[in-house]
């Protein structure tokens, strides 16, 4: 391909001085042979003071060396082609002032030797918007962060006077009840905590939830915890706070009713937790232990338990569907698809 033939009085004529980006030409010399208006608009100068003047005028001086090394490749081009091609450019104002620019080269044969056309983009404006944009988005995650903290503290402050009020409570099974609202609060605590700690907003890590709830449960029922291990099966699930709370409720519930109901009289066993995000966002989560089956004669999703109600709710709410085995072993397993992201 051969350089395209211009000529500098009509083509660069009036059209040239119109176009409505900044152009320069500039010869094998490295001088500025025409720029339109717009080029001196955002330059600063006026025809008359860069015509004949070399271009590194228009760059900043640390630049100048490499800038007159660059000009025989830009020369020996025939295609035209961006100019630093993954670098930031900066243009030079006549007041001295620096500027972002991204600049097209294209070079052209005329009547008086081959020269380059050069196209220049002032980057000011999107430049601020984009600094703008990232100190918006910083101010968020900062506001974000301090939202979760907030609501994770509030959350602290309801389980301290629930432990308050269990302390002046003689009946057992009213300080049972304050117990496990007490467990279900610091679950949601423990996610914003979680989120708190993490880098990204929008997704709590499952994992390391699990791994600050579970050992707290496990304090909860030190009485039956002795005898019991847990083991968690958790990684790489990433879950949106709108799905992580009614999940880390399910996993306190079905948690604690093992612990209470399933290891009576010193019985050893385990509780597996496991879940697991597929790629077409389908989550399957499983709490299952081998204590004590559930009888088959109870009904789960009309029981008078507050917690299995619970779990029966925040399924819903998940648009879950839930399945359970009574026993060999017992196991809740739970399946929902993630709600798409906007």
């Amino acid at each position: 391909m051969t350089m395209q033939q211009i000529h500098l009085d009509g083509y660069l004529g009036q059209a040239f001085d119109n176009i409505p980006v900044a152009m320069i030409v500039v010869n094998a010399q490295g001088d500025i042979v025409r720029l339109n208006r717009l080029a001196e608009s955002i330059f600063g100068y006026s025809a008359s003071e860069l015509e004949g003047r070399p271009v590194e005028v228009l760059i900043p001086s640390r630049y100048h060396a490499r800038h007159k090394g660059y000009r025989h490749g830009f020369m020996a081009e025939t295609n035209p082609r961006p100019m630093g091609a993954g670098r930031d450019l900066s243009g030079l104002r006549k007041d001295g002032s620096e500027f972002p620019v991204e600049i097209g080269i294209n070079p052209v044969e005329t009547g008086e030797g081959p020269m380059v056309l050069s196209v220049i983009l002032d980057l000011s404006e999107r430049k601020q918007n984009e600094r703008r944009i990232q100190d918006a988005l910083q101010q968020k995650d900062v506001l974000l962060k301090e939202v979760h903290h907030r609501v994770k503290n509030n959350l602290q402050v309801i389980h301290s006077l629930l432990d308050l009020q269990a302390l002046t409570i003689k009946d057992e099974g009213t300080v049972g009840m304050l117990r496990d609202s007490q467990n279900r609060i610091r679950s949601m605590s423990m996610i914003h905590q979680t989120l708190y700690q993490s880098q990204d907003f929008a997704q709590v890590d499952f994992d390391q939830f699990l791994g600050g709830l579970l050992p707290r449960l496990m304090e909860s029922y030190a009485s039956t915890a002795g005898h019991v291990t847990i083991d968690v099966q958790a990684q790489d699930v990433q879950l949106p706070i709108n799905e992580a709370i009614p999940c880390g409720l399910i996993v306190n519930e079905l948690v604690s009713n093992a612990l209470k109901h399933g290891f009576l009289g010193g019985r050893r066993g385990s509780i597996q937790v496991t879940i697991t995000q597929r790629e077409d966002k389908q989550i399957e989560m499983s709490i299952s232990n081998d204590g004590h089956p559930i009888p088959d004669k109870l009904a789960l999703n009309s029981t008078g338990s507050l917690g299995l109600q619970l779990v029966h709710l925040l399924t819903q709410q998940l648009r879950g569907e839930l399945t359970t085995q009574h026993a060999n072993p017992t196991c809740f397993t739970l399946r929902f698809g993630l709600a798409p992201t906007a």
